[in-house]
């Protein structure tokens, strides 16, 4: 009864409801606007973790890269104004990797709305676009419903981030109200007559292929489809940046379907007769933009399955079109069985080539990229968590490095860069007892690298690789490319990272040949600090496949 409950100001409220609904970790930077909050938060210190962090924008990324890597929504805390704008990158990370995230951001009071207050901005138009839902909490007494009806929003159907403005008066005003009991997560299931028809077209299917991406996966949905397909002898691709989801060591498995593919996978995905998408957008970067599949009808018999019914139809039009939660779809389609020798030979086939692909080709310079790449696969250990940032240096990851578990990989599927060092932070606070690797490139670091300072202050221990060529080297081979020689904008004069490392209290190294690595990662792995390895690259090696005066040779003489 409402006698009972104990009266307390709209921070509390807040903090409390966070904690009913199972928060263990908020990523943030503390501002004025939400004072309220971070006092509400004082009282559940060993419940609830405030990680204090250096530029929302990390901050953003951590709470990006928890909620991917837990399946729980990554909560978020910034300022109004620049604290919102800032944290805006990890919202769209969020929204294009389907990961659920809660975002709360402080609002300037009602009595001042809509007078271009100090740092107003309305969060509804801002954030319209990247966001399931944008609400403002204007009533105190109604933030339980606000955070139940958010969290629910954020995990139900296409996992996504959801965002909520708190005007400082709601905050600060009190109320007596009861905490709303920890959130569902909601999610379709296929129905019989549907499954029924997937029974149907696969029988009739000669060269099957199954792709496999997207948010709302489950450990153990992963490892029963991984036993399923191996049992029918299908190939396997997994969409960009989606390559945990199927462990890469199977016979079954025959590459990642994103940037760089394997021309000859690229090849049998459009040959394909049926095309078994589950769970992946089938976006610009998974179908080599838009090319894989003809739009809007493809050749392909194209079974979609998405838990965003919404996605369904947006791009190609599905022959059968299924609105299911991942899980739910593989409880279903465990029933189904297939026997056809031929689906086995292909997939052996297919697996040859990726084989051949994934392995290392010699690159210009002292340092060869990709035997370093391969030395960390068979070295790190299975249940290592790789964290990606956006770059040409990633492609090397892609490529030659084998995710042998389920969420074993972070990394932005909008290409956003500064995501891996901060991702890294917060998987080894949410994993402390996993072993946590992060991948940056040289511009890809300084985005965000400052939050080194976090790492060494929660003691997030893991190692880093800095891979420096002097480029921003996506943008120098477009460059190359598009206007051969004529090189602008793209140069970097960097800094000793090995000493930046050192002087946030971290462990430093740099790395000029080959050889070195191995004895300088056992000696930075062994620090008990957060250490960085620098990794000094030739310029020219700006892919796994070619060099940048190799793009610029081919540039020229078709331009001549």
């Amino acid at each position: 009864m409402k006698s009972d409950l104990k009266t307390r100001h709209g921070g509390k409220i807040l903090a409390d409801a966070l904690a009913a609904q199972g928060v263990k970790l908020a990523f943030g930077v503390p501002g004025e606007s939400y004072l309220p909050v971070l006092d509400g938060l004082h009282d559940l210190q060993e419940r609830l973790r405030f990680v204090i962090c250096r530029q929302e924008g990390g901050a953003s990324y951590m709470a990006e890269a928890y909620g991917k890597l837990t399946g729980e929504p990554g909560v978020l805390f910034v300022t109004r104004g620049p604290g919102a704008t800032n944290g805006a990158i990890g919202v769209h990370t969020g929204l294009q990797d389907s990961t659920p995230m809660v975002i709360f951001i402080g609002q300037v009071p009602n009595e001042f709305a809509e007078r271009e207050a100090f740092q107003e901005i309305d969060y509804r138009r801002m954030y319209g676009q990247m966001a399931k839902w944008v609400g403002q909490i204007d009533r105190v007494e109604r933030i339980p419903e606000y955070v139940s009806r958010a969290f629910h929003t954020a995990l139900a159907g296409r996992p996504g981030p959801v965002v909520l403005a708190l005007p400082e008066d709601t905050l600060f005003s009190e109320a007596a109200v009861a905490d709303t009991p920890k959130h569902h997560v909601v999610r379709p299931a296929p129905s019989a007559s549907e499954m029924a028809e997937v029974q149907r077209m696969l029988e009739k299917a000669k060269t099957p292929f199954v792709l496999l991406g997207g948010g709302g996966w489950t450990r153990d949905a992963c490892a029963r489809l991984q036993r399923w397909i191996e049992a029918q002898g299908l190939g396997v691709g997994t969409s960009f940046r989606c390559q945990d989801l199927f462990d890469n060591r199977s016979a079954n498995y025959v590459g990642d379907v994103g940037i760089g593919i394997n021309p000859k996978l690229a090849e049998r995905v459009k040959e394909a007769d049926v095309l078994l998408v589950i769970g992946a957008r089938l976006g610009e970067m998974t179908t080599s933009a838009y090319t894989l599949l003809e739009a809007p009808v493809p050749k392909q018999t194209l079974i979609h399955v998405h838990a965003g019914a919404e996605e369904l139809g947006r791009v190609y039009r599905p022959a059968l079109a299924i609105n299911s939660g991942m899980a739910q779809f593989v409880d279903a389609l465990e029933r189904l069985s297939f026997k056809n020798p031929a689906w086995t030979e292909r997939t052996a086939a297919a697996r040859k080539e990726f084989l051949e692909w994934t392995e290392p080709r010699p690159m210009p310079g002292s340092v060869q990229y990709g035997e370093i790449i391969r030395w960390l696969s068979d070295h790190l250990p299975e249940d290592a968590i790789i964290a990606g940032g956006a770059g040409n240096f990633a492609g090397w990851l892609h490529r030659h490095f084998r995710y042998k578990g389920f969420r074993t990989q972070l990394g932005s599927t909008n290409g956003s860069m500064g995501y891996g060092y901060p991702a890294a932070v917060a998987a080894k606070l949410a994993e402390p007892k996993r072993t946590v690797f992060a991948l940056c490139g040289d511009g890809d670091y300084l985005m965000t690298g400052q939050e080194i300072a976090t790492a060494v202050q929660y003691g997030a221990d893991f190692v880093a690789v800095v891979v420096n060529n002097g480029l921003y080297g996506t943008i120098r081979m477009h460059q190359e490319r598009e206007y051969p020689g004529r090189v602008y904008g793209t140069e970097l004069k960097n800094p000793d990272f090995a000493a930046y490392a050192r002087a946030f209290g971290g462990h430093g190294e740099t790395v000029e040949r080959t050889e070195d690595f191995a004895p300088a990662f056992e000696r930075a792995s062994k620090s008990g600090k957060p250490a960085l390895i620098e990794l000094r690259i030739d310029p020219d090696a700006i892919t796994p496949a070619t060099t940048l005066s190799a793009i610029r040779e081919r540039a020229l003489k078709s331009k001549q």
